[in-house]
């Protein structure tokens, strides 16, 4: 006689930065994928995540972080002691001018960007890491303009310098917990059509996201360090 299914737990995935745009497109995917998402926005106002919570209350829940206020991460670690994290992963970034050569950024410009895109992320990493199963995936947003390799038309400087930054501290994370199973994910979207890409991007969000969320699964239980775009081949570093 056939035995009754018995359904395995449900995956959970936890995005830092899912308030709008990509963050939140991942976070719909992802629940309509069966996922469990926890879903992090960075003050009280209402955001296009609350409306998805509402369409799918079962799925997704939303927690408030600023990633660049350190001392909201372990109240935030301690609210979330109870779950097991399938998938820890940080989309949270900002941009500034992208026509500013280098030298005549201001100091604080530099500052804001790299603490959010660069520094933030591996300090929400390092804080909830262990929140993460044994072979579960940590990743972050990371984008090809971080590639040192691509770079040939500069632009957008203090953004590439803040993405290569980024890659290199997750690089230098993965291999200090190379003895662990865990999967390590550098993640380039491409030039999505987002508030951070602006409208001239020549891809949209509907058609990108589902690439990135079957990017992000295909390297669940794949142990070791990947940077790739949407299509899942490799990036220069």
């Amino acid at each position: 006689m056939p035995q009754p299914h018995t359904p395995g737990p449900v995956p959970t995935a936890l995005i830092i930065g899912a308030s709008r745009g990509l963050g939140c497109a991942m976070a719909g995917e992802l629940a309509e994928r069966g996922w469990s998402v926890i879903g992090t926005v960075r003050d009280a106002a209402r955001t296009p995540l609350h409306d998805l919570a509402d369409q799918h209350p079962e799925r997704i829940s939303i927690e408030h972080l600023d990633i660049t206020e350190p001392e909201q991460l372990a109240p935030l670690r301690e609210r979330l002691a109870s779950h097991h994290l399938d998938v820890l992963f940080v989309n949270a970034g900002t941009t500034n001018n992208d026509a500013t050569p280098i030298g005549a950024v201001p100091t604080q410009d530099f500052t804001d960007i790299m603490v959010t895109n660069a520094l933030s992320p591996l300090r929400a990493i390092e804080a909830l890491d262990d929140l993460v199963t044994p072979s579960g995936l940590i990743g972050v947003m990371s984008s090809g303009q971080g590639s040192i390799t691509n770079n040939t038309r500069a632009g957008h400087e203090v953004y590439r310098g803040s993405k290569a930054a980024l890659n290199m501290f997750l690089r230098s994370y993965a291999a200090r917990e190379a003895d662990t199973d865990r999967a390590f994910l550098l993640l380039a979207p491409g030039w999505i059509r987002t508030a951070l890409g602006g409208d001239e991007a020549p891809y949209t969000v509907e058609e990108s996201v589902p690439l990135l969320v079957d990017v992000l699964l295909s390297h669940l239980n794949t142990k070791g360090l990947a940077y790739v775009n949407r299509f899942g081949q490799p990036v220069p570093w």
